[in-house]
């Protein structure tokens, strides 16, 4: 999935954290939840803005940063 058209960072809006489409929920959070044990149901169920997409979105972002770090030489 290209999360690209759903994560947008601003730097004005919950300190440039990465949010969903310019809402006030960030991936952090929605990752959060979903670590907490909360499914994708409940998540939607409490967060009527956010969309399966959406969620997938975070899922993906978060996959793309790990893909991205630096790995730590074992010395």
């Amino acid at each position: 999935m290209d999360y690209r058209d759903r994560i947008t960072i601003e730097p004005g809006k919950r300190g440039g954290k990465p949010c969903i489409r310019g809402l006030r929920i960030t991936v952090q959070d929605v990752l959060e939840y979903l670590a907490s044990g909360m499914t994708v149901e409940e998540i939607l169920g409490d967060f009527p803005d956010l969309t399966r997409e959406d969620i997938q979105a975070c899922l993906a972002f978060a996959a793309d940063r790990e893909r991205k770090l630096t790995s730590i030489p074992s010395g």
